[in-house]
């Protein structure tokens, strides 16, 4: 799977290699504590594909330029805030098997360090008056707020159907991946109608990458180091359990519905949950809407002519369905 992710950066190595350069320049600051804390940040960096989705779709029509590494630098920024947040509402003390922020520094500072990364990502754009990556930026902040706080909402009712699920995950995930390609696209053209497209492709992009992310839960072999069942134990309701549960007669609803909300920490309860999702085609189901919304960005894809961008964003849609991590 790396050697996947290394072909899929080949048109944009040296971007990235200047990018990791400009992105810590991005978050430096007069406050040494900061300093140490974004430091730490930069060694402990994922894969980097939302950095990589700006830089290929910028390629895509046209060239990477000072304003699409201002617009990856944002998106990152915007990305790292919500982990630094994430790991403090989750009680999280691991990411990417390093410790995370809160564990580290406690989660007062946690909070501070998330939110100056936040105010960077305006700022970045407003020094430079990048006013329509600002206009992205501020709409993807929101809808990732308002998509965390509507799960929260519905985790407490367990009222969630499969259509307010793909609002969840459209708002929580897909959403700064449809503000990856439309920054890229954005940094290179004030084409409304092409950044729209490109909005798009990023959000079924979006959509499928997250689905992928909720078959984890179901698989014992999945090797992101997250436990099988912590969806339940959470009381998350993904995909393949609504679709399960949709489907199921009453009687099996109101027990599987009772082991979510009473017995979500008993672990042979949990088990019969995950086996009655897999038997009741859960994740089958999962699997063939997770593939539709990929074929809808290739089919977006497409209409693009040939180039070394468009067949390593092909190569990307590949890679959100087929990873073990």
């Amino acid at each position: 799977m790396a050697n996947i992710v290394e072909e899929i950066k080949h048109p944009i190595n040296e971007e990235m290699k200047l990018f990791e350069e400009k992105f810590y320049e991005s978050m430096q600051s007069k406050v040494p504590l900061l300093d140490k804390v974004t430091r730490f940040i930069v060694t402990t960096k994922g894969k980097q594909m939302r950095p990589m989705f700006v830089f290929l779709c910028a390629k895509l029509v046209g060239d990477v330029n000072e304003k699409t590494y201002r617009g990856a630098s944002m998106i990152e920024l915007i990305h790292t805030a919500t982990l630094v947040h994430d790991d403090v509402v989750d009680e999280s003390f691991k990411r990417r098997n390093f410790f995370s922020i809160n564990a580290l520094w406690k989660n007062k500072i946690a909070v501070l360090v998330g939110d100056y990364l936040l105010s960077k990502s305006v700022l970045l754009s407003t020094d430079h008056k990048d006013y329509d990556l600002l206009s992205v930026i501020s709409r993807t902040i929101r809808e990732m707020s308002e998509g965390e706080l509507l799960q929260l909402e519905k985790a407490r009712k367990l009222d969630i159907t499969e259509d307010v699920y793909y609002e969840i995950i459209r708002q929580k995930t897909a959403t700064l991946i449809a503000a990856c390609c439309e920054v890229g696209v954005l940094s290179n053209s004030v084409d409304e109608k092409l950044a729209k497209r490109m909005q798009d492709f990023g959000t079924y992009t979006g959509m499928a990458f997250q689905i992928k992310d909720d078959l984890f839960d179901y698989l014992s072999s999945n090797v992101i180091g997250k436990p099988v069942g912590i969806d339940i134990k959470e009381q998350k309701m993904t995909l393949p359990l609504i679709h399960a549960l949709k489907i199921a007669g009453e009687k099996d609803r109101k027990y599987f519905f009772n082991t979510i909300k009473r017995y979500n920490n008993d672990q042979k309860r949990v088990k019969e949950l995950i086996a009655f999702v897999k038997s009741s085609g859960g994740l089958d189901y999962a699997i063939s809407v997770m593939k539709d919304f990929q074929q809808k960005a290739k089919d977006l894809l497409n209409e693009f002519p040939d180039s070394e961008a468009k067949r390593s964003l092909h190569s990307m849609l590949d890679y959100v369905i087929e990873r073990k991590f």
